[in-house]
């Protein structure tokens, strides 16, 4: 089986004004009233007269319309109008295309701003779906490129006030972007780019004429980067020579995160520069009476050096530092939201306009004193920065496992051509992404393996532990599959290449672990409902205890001893609320389940786990029983055929050659074995021939075998349900060699011809040798095991016996198993489908958990929630483990989060003054709430140290 690409629809990165066929859409309606020739010219006639407008072709006999057009000057609106308002009815729109983009977005720090991103993106008329990651830091735009574009995608977002990169506009699988030189006129620029789209295999180009690079979507089947290279050479023409180079687009991901850590620590050091000395000022010095009485020095009636010094130091990091405060708080309150930074921006400036308050009436009096909290602002700004800072360089390490995964490409390969005995006659170094499908590929001992692909020569075993989890090496020969970024161990390998770039296992990976690191698990809900009404509540909060302090202060209810030095209850009273605003940390919160997330999907994916987002991850943790298949789950899936037996008066060549010629058109591995033992005892009894005879009216019925006529024969091969379904009587003596056969744990395969059981083929598959010991481990964890399988009930049981397994629904079709596991969850159990991803499909999709096992670098994307590479059934128990252990986490990240807030919250509003003078100064506190962010983040790391629960070894 050869690896799947996953194949997405793109919307071209950059435009030339030479490709003016790229800006053309096509757009299909299906219109009512079309009655006649007349009404088709009327339709016509209206949208042709519209500006913008390539082509219209209407069908006077099913109505449908179809319009190429150029989005920019027209829209699909204004053609639904344009068609209504000439008497016809636009009933549906068929054949929408769907673009796909993702954008980086900068400045986000809660729920609270990807909730208001999100609704944003879903305003956006022609979006369809949108996805933002809080952790991961990006957007996934799924929008219709007729009604929008990229540009008002990022125009969206940055109305809400954060930074924007464009990371992809589609599908850049298959597309090679080169830099050129030579290329200096517009004569230059027509013949590169006529080349390049008459060259075969291209579908589009795009250049960028001020950067001189130009971007080609190809057919990797028909050609790729080194053909394109070639193109442009051989464009030239005269004295002038063109050549072009690959480059990669710049990865910002990681450029952008070094940055970002840079400023957060850049910002940190220089508010210190000016915060240390107005904390030395107003909290050191003056405990130091010969240091610190120069402060006291009175500039201008009670406006002391001091004070003045103390506001000279604390504006700058108030006003330029805390600036992205105020501009966070800006935007959060534009979209009707609120945010940490709103809460930063209150208690900041209560603390520093109530302070220049108290400058103010010092240098207009003589007589006025009052204290200021100067060092309160500075400090607490500093302090959430080095929050902010560390807390940045914790959740980078979140995506180290997927990181390590995206490394493990070689930059270069040794390009070979061989001649026909297989023999190298010339090898060149090229850069990997320079490989083309079909191309020899030389692997040397001890490195990595850059393409996926097929072995042609040599002998060697393989390390796959870095993608499959597998420790021991791999015997490689020719004719065996090999995956990219594995490594290559003691011998010289010819490989065929069959995938490459994103084509590859490696990539699609990557590709399933980024977009399950997006995907947002359910139980993030509560994050997202507390998020909405958080900030309100911890403002309403401060005021309450301002008002709860102030009040009883003036009026004398508790004793003046209480008020500190220098201090009036109003000064006292705002301490505490300021205290409480920033306190309070929604931040915590909203990291608590994408962080966990991110980094369980990387730790899974490198022990060849692969879980397709938070929703998998939270059911599997409560899957009480495991519903596996029978033959490529809990069997080898290598079935051989042990017996053969004739039951009439046909001869042994004729069943063979009836058996082969039906069952030569059937996928299922049981009819390949039956095939390869059929086609052996022909050669025994002395056939030379290997033509397989046609046959007519092939039918498949599942899960019981196949039927078909060979020449005026009526052919029959499958188990005893089909032969009953086909009313073929099964005499006695057949029956007989079922029943032993079948408590041997095999699967007899009876042949029919013309209404009569010809022979039977017996079939063994051995169970993999882990199974036992895997059901074992899944009964010691509380969780029950089935089988389900369309073989007989005989065989099916002696193999539940030999696994430990007590309950057995046997000669199940497809749709039967789906329905079993139905049956399972209206009992209200939560379940799991183990199977191979094909057979088992409709049950994967039934399943609450469905796991596509054994499936390779065939993975069965669109069926399975989670995907275990290997076929060994030690990572069903690893994939329930891991969400277990990443649910626990993630409920101990909110126990963390959630009692941190109902504890500091109190503390901070003064709950512990009157009992020994215990309070939380605003600083302080700002140093807490930065400090819960990192502490979750921190705890979500805690998951990368996951070891497996099972771990076995497989025998050599």
């Amino acid at each position: 089986m050869e690896p799947k690409g996953i194949g997405e629809l793109k919307v071209p990165l950059l435009q030339a004004p030479e490709a003016s066929a790229a800006a053309v859409r096509t757009v299909t309606f299906q219109l009512s009233d079309i009655k006649c020739a007349s009404c088709v010219n009327s339709v016509e006639a209206v949208v042709g007269g519209l500006n913008g407008i390539k082509s219209v072709a209407v069908s006077p006999l099913d109505g449908r319309a179809a319009i190429k057009f150029d989005p920019k000057l027209v829209t699909v609106k204004q053609l639904k109008e344009g068609i209504e308002e000439s008497g016809f009815g636009v009933h549906e729109l068929h054949g929408q295309d769907i673009a796909v983009c993702r954008v980086r977005i900068k400045g986000m720090a809660c729920t609270s701003c990807s909730d208001s991103v999100e609704n944003a993106l879903q305003m956006v008329e022609g979006v369809k779906k949108a996805i933002v990651g809080l952790a991961l830091e990006e957007a996934k735009v799924h929008f219709d490129p007729n009604l929008t574009d990229v540009d008002k995608i990022i125009e969206a977002i940055e109305d809400t006030g954060f930074g924007t990169d464009l990371i992809s506009s589609g599908n850049d699988a298959n597309k090679v972007f080169l830099k050129l030189e030579g290329v200096y006129t517009a004569e230059d620029v027509n013949l590169v780019m006529s080349s390049l789209k008459l060259a075969v295999g291209v579908n589009h180009v795009e250049m960028d004429l001020s950067e001189h690079k130009v971007t080609v979507s190809y057919d990797p089947d028909v050609t790729g980067p080194r053909s394109l290279i070639h193109c442009v050479q051989e464009a030239s023409c005269g004295p002038k020579k063109y050549q072009a180079t690959l480059y990669t687009p710049s990865r910002q991901r990681g450029r952008d995160k070094v940055n970002e850590i840079r400023m957060y620590r850049d910002q940190f050091l220089f508010s210190c520069l000016f915060s240390v000395p107005v904390f030395v000022f107003a909290m050191v010095l003056p405990m130091l009476p010969p240091y610190g009485n120069w402060l006291n020095y009175r500039i201008h009636n009670m406006l002391t050096l001091g004070l003045f010094l103390r506001w000279i130091l604390c504006t700058p990091v108030q006003f330029i530092i805390g600036k992205r405060f105020y501009v966070g708080s800006y935007h959060a309150l534009k979209r009707k939201s609120a945010n940490m930074d709103v809460l930063v921006a209150l208690g900041t400036n209560a603390a520093y306009f109530y302070s220049l308050y108290i400058l103010v009436k010092a240098l207009t009096s003589d007589t006025f004193e009052g204290q200021d909290f100067f060092e309160t602002s500075s400090m607490l700004i500093s302090f959430i920065l080095l929050g902010k800072y560390l807390e940045i360089v914790a959740k980078g390490k979140t995506s180290d496992a997927l990181g390590k995964l995206t490394q493990l490409v070689p930059d270069k390969a040794y390009l070979v051509a061989i001649d026909t005995d297989g023999n190298i006659i010339s090898e060149t170094e090229i850069d990997t992404q320079l490989i083309q499908k079909n191309d020899i590929i030389k692997i040397v001992p001890g490195t990595k393996i850059p393409v996926d692909g097929i072995v042609i020569k040599g002998q060697s075993y393989a390390n796959e532990s870095m993608i499959t989890g597998e420790a021991r090496p791999v015997d490689k020969s020719p004719g065996d599959k090999v995956i990219s970024g594995t490594i290559n161990e003691n011998g010289c390998l010819l490989v065929k290449a069959t995938h490459v770039g994103s084509d590859t296992a490696l990539s699609q990976i990557v590709q399933l672990v980024e977009a399950a690191q997006l995907a947002k698990a359910p139980v993030q809900k509560l994050a997202d409902h507390i998020s909405r009404v958080f900030v309100p509540i911890v403002v309403a909060v401060a005021l309450i205890t301002w008002l709860g302090w102030f009040i009883p202060g003036k009026a004398g209810i508790f004793p003046k001893h209480w008020i500190p030095t220098a201090m009036d209850a109003f000064e006292l009273a705002l301490q505490f609320a300021i205290s409480v605003l920033v306190v309070a940390c929604p931040c915590a919160l909203g990291l608590a389940t994408p962080t966990a997330v991110m980094v369980a999907s990387g730790i899974g994916a490198s022990q060849g786990v692969l879980i397709k987002g938070g929703n998998a991850l939270e059911k599997a943790h409560k899957v009480t029983v495991v519903v596996f298949d029978k033959t490529g789950t809990l069997t080898v899936g290598k079935p051989e055929v042990v017996g053969a037996v004739l039951f009439s008066e046909f001869s042994m060549e004729e069943l063979c050659d009836m058996t082969i010629a039906v069952e030569a058109s059937s996928e299922h591995p049981i009819a390949k074995a039956v095939v390869v033992h059929a086609k052996r005892l022909r050669k025994k009894f002395g056939s030379s021939t290997e033509e397989v005879q046609d046959v007519d009216d092939f039918e498949v019925h599942m899960g019981a075998g196949v039927r078909g006529k060979v020449g005026n024969r009526t052919v029959v091969v499958g188990n005893k349900r089909l032969m009953h379904a086909c009313n073929i009587p099964i005499c006695s003596e057949v029956e007989k060699y079922i029943y032993e056969n079948e408590n041997l744990a095999r699967t007899c395969i009876l042949v029919s011809i013309d209404g009569k059981i010809a022979g039977a083929f017996c079939v063994t598959d051995p169970v993999k040798p882990e199974a036992r010991r895997v059901v074992s481990f899944l009964h010691s964890m509380g969780i029950s095991s089935i089988i389900v399988t369309g073989d007989n009930h005989a065989t099916a049981t002696a193999i539940a016996n030999e696994v430990g397994i007590d309950e057995v629904f046997a000669e199940t079709d497809p749709v039967g198993k789906a329905n079993k596991v139905k049956d399972l969850q209206m009992k209200g159990m939560t379940v799991a489908m183990v199977g191979d991803g094909i057979n088992d499909s409709p049950a994967l999709v039934a399943a609450d958990v469905g796991m596509a096992i054994g499936a390779g670098t065939d993975i069965a994307i669109e069926a399975a929630d989670i995907v275990l590479i290997k076929s060994s059934l030690e990572d069903v128990i690893t994939a329930i483990d891991l969400s277990r252990k990443t649910m626990s986490r993630i409920r101990l990240n909110y126990i963390w989060a959630l009692g941190y807030n109902i504890l500091g919250m109190p503390i901070a509003a003064g709950v512990l003054y009157p009992f020994g003078r215990i309070r939380l100064p605003p600083w302080l506190a700002g140093a807490c709430m930065a400090a819960s962010s990192l502490s979750v983040v921190s705890s979500s790391l805690l998951l990368q140290f996951y070891k497996k629960p099972l771990h076995i070894q497989s025998s050599s």
